[in-house]
């Protein structure tokens, strides 16, 4: 896969894409280009983006609605409202250059730019957001013409010299405005390639006409008189007197200010905000070069080079129409009449025709560009079956079923009936999306990727930040309510794309910036200011094979607190007899198998002669920083035949979850990779002097110890299980059960405080927050000296102040005692008391705990010092299979660290 391969087949709703049924040939589905149906790029700098950029940016509010910005705002604010709105698209043509001189643009433009720079999640809403403008868009636009149509043709008219032929009314304005928005399909449907062709002939048309307008203030010296009227409320009319002054002092002087007042259209009275948001659509024309990116020959170098020359040109025009406005003409003339340019020309046709051949342009500009969007969302499949047609393309590579798609949705937007009416909203989803590509270049600037090595290189940080703040703003303020509206759809359009699309092949902003910010926090994370009060359990799980470890894997996971878990496994071998390290290829079948499980846990692996000198190498090297393992965890070494949790959990059935993960991980593979359980015949990876050997090795590196046994019996620890615990127990018996003779001491030690704190971290995981905790204490209740009375309150005390929310039972163990003693009365000297224990003890040890704990969900016992010499690791062992044979999840832990504190 690369980044030009569309996203894997998706379903939405329960139904596939199939690129073949929907007319997508091999090369369509797959995004190669070595078919004759890829799109050929015929155009350069001019044609392809300086052209259809001027014409999208000078759309209707150049001929229509510069009078209504310089008659309500006056010339100050409007120059304001300029300024504010070039600033704003300036510094998101800054992004766009960045971000499209980084590496190779393919159709699609903004949506393509951003998709591949923050993700298929923000690429996909955004760009169906974009979408969604560059259809309103072309609606504006299309109202705008048909208004222009209207002034001449219309009945009710207000010009003097109008025919008056066409009737009047919201449907008859529905009517025309579809009659249009068909001309503009069809002129679509032939090709971008013959529009390019054409607009540059439109171009020159409104570049006459405007050359006109400039020239009939010079020429039309004498001041003008005209008499406006228009249909009031109650079919009243009302009529105004205007007049054209020419250049004129007075006239410029009373023009400075603003005048808000009722918008004869609309009937509403205007504000700065409303006046800026019809404003702004003359400035939603930045990406039209870049949506044609499919078609360039170089977008790399042309969409920059082509995208700065026409807003500067596009600049300077503005200012310059403003200036003529307000200079010529009355306050009342610019406020009654939007097409007042027509009045004052010296050949009104000139302005008659620049209208038409600009708003004709800029919608054939905006469905064009709109369907491009939409083909390119089509082809990554990121919404599947309900966009798939889009992707079909004509022999020449034109999107036609995606034009079909954009002519109907633009169709609905002309019911609006009003230019001004949707023009707020337009400006608002154009503000969302210059944002968007803001906060793309400043992830792909923050996260200080090697590889963001735009070559236009004036822009920073400050001007993304500054872009997206300002777009922000902006959006609040023209329209709080399509502001908000519009958020959260592209909120509820990223929740849906990240649930529901496959991870891409294009890379994610969110992984480079993640690893910007960890590696910083974590060179912050110094272990030298480590202290007692906020220790927590990172956890090293050594584990050979997942088919029978799952339980454990799922418990460990809820015992972590926040803290590091690493499932570590040691694959034996040797590096210099193989071609090639083999546990590289066996992360991603041990990373989908912690997605299945849904546990929070790294991975781990090495390459070792030996289970123990690999389980070193992961104590020694696992982790970073202060994000070190600090607590071992093995599975007990025992004679049991361990179960396989693959044929329990339905996670793993094949019923459920059958299909390949985002990494080409599939069930069946991920079954096949880990071996069957091992059977009773069967050898062992570690022998026991090994295994014990782990344990002395974890206690040298002052790494705590735990033990797992019969966790294959732990019920409701599966993802989706729902539990608070209400209804389990946990029983904690922090003294050496093998060392009576310490057991009897009134003091704590170490290891049982260690046993009390990882009971209680235990209990305020979610699954296990409402279960009950009970604390054994063993004394000798027939002792004359009444000590054990001393020890549980010593214990109560001790609960009270470490905030340990447990019961105390007490436990008389005398004939236990008993038999220890006897047992190492027995014993020659020099024997070390621990590895001389008789079974008898063994069995009463065992006796107590089933007769107290046997319905305890989990068990912690103290897990006593393994022995110095390996010779005596299997009656080490022996004694721990003993003591705990039979009673059910257990956990034994000797614990190094202190982890408990009483102080603020």
């Amino acid at each position: 896969m690369s980044e030009h391969t569309p996203l894997l087949t998706h379903r939405v709703c329960g139904l596939s894409v199939d690129t073949a049924v929907c007319g997508m040939g091999g090369s369509e589905g797959t995004g190669e280009t070595s078919t004759p149906n890829v799109v050929p790029r015929k155009l350069n700098t001019f044609f392809g983006v300086i052209v259809p950029t001027v014409l999208s940016m000078f759309s209707i509010v150049l001929f229509l609605r510069t009078g209504f910005v310089v008659g309500h705002a006056g010339l100050l604010q409007g120059l304001v409202m300029l300024l504010v709105a070039y600033t704003i698209i300036s510094l998101t043509i800054l992004s766009i250059c960045a971000i499209s001189t980084n590496g190779a643009v393919q159709g699609g433009g903004a949506y393509f730019m951003i998709s591949r720079s923050l993700g298929p999640e923000f690429g996909g809403s955004i760009g169906l957001m974009f979408f969604l403008a560059k259809v309103c868009a072309c609606g504006v636009y299309v109202l705008g013409l048909v208004e222009a149509l209207l002034d001449i043709l219309g009945q009710e008219a207000a010009s003097s010299t109008a025919l008056r032929v066409l009737p009047q009314g919201y449907w008859y304005t529905v009517l025309y405005a579809s009659i249009v928005l068909l001309i503009v399909l069809l002129v679509c449907l032939v090709g971008a390639h013959i529009f390019a062709r054409t607009s540059c002939l439109i171009l020159l048309v409104v570049t006459i006409s405007l050359l006109s307008i400039y020239i009939s203030p010079l020429a039309l010296t004498t001041p003008l008189n005209f008499l406006i009227t228009h249909q009031g409320p109650g079919n009243q009319t009302l009529t105004y007197n205007a007049s054209y002054t020419g250049f004129n002092g007075t006239t410029l002087r009373d023009n400075l200010g603003s005048g808000y007042t009722v918008d004869y259209s609309t009937g509403k009275v205007m504000s700065f905000a409303t006046v800026f948001a019809v404003m702004f659509t003359s400035c939603t024309g930045i990406m039209a070069g870049a949506n044609m990116s499919g078609e360039l020959k170089n977008p790399s170098v042309s969409i920059p080079k082509g995208t700065i020359l026409a807003v500067l040109y596009t600049f300077i025009v503005y200012i310059l129409l403003f200036v003529l406005a307000s200079s010529t003409c009355e306050r009342t003339l610019l406020v009654q009449d939007y097409g007042f340019f027509q009045r004052i020309n010296i050949w009104p046709p000139f302005v008659t025709i620049g209208i038409y051949c600009s708003a004709l342009s800029a919608a054939m500009c905006s469905l064009i560009g709109a369907s491009r969007i939409l083909h390119a969302l089509a082809l990554d499949q990121l919404f599947g079956l309900p966009l798939a047609p889009a992707a079909i393309t004509s022999r020449s590579g034109n999107p036609w079923v995606a034009v079909l798609y954009t002519w109907g949705l633009t169709q609905c937007v002309v019911f609006a009936g009003q230019l001004n009416a949707i023009a707020g909203l337009v400006t608002v989803f154009y503000l969302l999306a210059y944002a968007a590509v803001d906060l793309a270049c400043l992830a792909l600037e923050w996260a200080s990727a090697p590889n963001f090595r735009p070559t236009f290189q004036v822009f920073s940080w400050h001007t993304c930040l500054l872009g997206i703040l300002s777009c922000l703003v902006m959006m609040f303020v023209i329209n709080p309510v399509y502001s908000s509206a519009s958020i959260i759809l592209l909120l509820l359009l990223l929740l849906f794309l990240h649930y529901r699309s496959p991870t891409s092949s294009w890379g994610y902003i969110s992984q480079a910036l993640i690893f910007h910010q960890v590696r910083k926090y974590l060179l912050m994370l110094d272990v030298r200011k480590d202290h007692v009060k906020f220790w927590r359990p990172q956890v090293l799980l050594m584990v050979a094979n997942p088919r029978s470890s799952c339980q454990l894997i799922n418990f460990v996971n809820q015992l972590k607190k926040g803290g590091l878990f690493v499932l570590g496994h040691v694959k034996l071998g040797d590096l210099d007899t193989l071609p090639s390290d083999p546990v590289q290829q066996q992360y991603n079948f041990w990373l989908s198998l912690v997605d299945k499980l849904g546990v929070k846990a790294f991975v781990d692996l090495t390459l070792s002669l030996s289970v123990r000198q690999g389980t070193q190498h992961l104590l020694r090297i696992t982790g970073l920083g202060g994000m070190k393992p600090n607590t071992l965890v093995l599975g007990f070494y025992d004679s049991c035949t361990p179960e396989d949790y693959f044929l329990q959990d339905p996670a793993f059935c094949e019923s459920k979850g059958a299909g390949g993960d985002d990494f080409g991980v599939d069930l069946p593979s991920l079954q096949a990779h880990f071996p069957p359980v091992r059977h009773v015949e069967s050898s062992r990876w570690l022998t026991p002097e090994e295994y014990v050997g782990i344990i002395s090795d974890a206690i040298k590196m002052s790494k705590n110890v735990c033990l797992g046994r019969y966790f294959f019996q732990l019920q409701g620890e599966c993802i989706g299980t729902k539990t608070d615990g209400a209804d389990r127990t946990i029983d904690v018996w922090p003294l050496n059960l093998l060392r009576p003779g310490c057991a009897t001491a009134a003091s704590v030690d170490v290891c049982s405080l260690f046993l009390l704190q990882m009971a209680c971290v235990l209990n305020m995981a979610s699954r296990w927050r409402h279960a009950r905790m009970r604390i054994f204490l063993c004394v000798e209740a027939e002792s004359n000296d009444q000590g054990w009375l001393v020890k549980e309150e010593t214990y109560r005390e001790l609960l009270r102040k470490l905030r340990i929310r447990a019961s105390i039972k007490i436990v008389p163990w005398d004939s236990v005692v008993q038999l220890y003693r006897r047992t190492q009365s027995q014993e020659p000297e020099g024997v070390t008391p621990a590895l001389t224990l008789s079974e008898d003890f063994l069995s009463a040890v065992n006796s107590l705990l089933m007769e107290n704990s046997a319905q305890a969900a989990v068990r912690f016992l103290y897990l006593p010092q393994p022995p110095a010499h390996s010779n005596q690791s299997q009656q080490y062992l022996s004694q721990l299979d003993a003591v705990t044979y039979g009673l059910g999840p257990t956990l034994l832990i000797h614990g190094l660290t202190p982890v408990t504190c009483t102080e603020l």
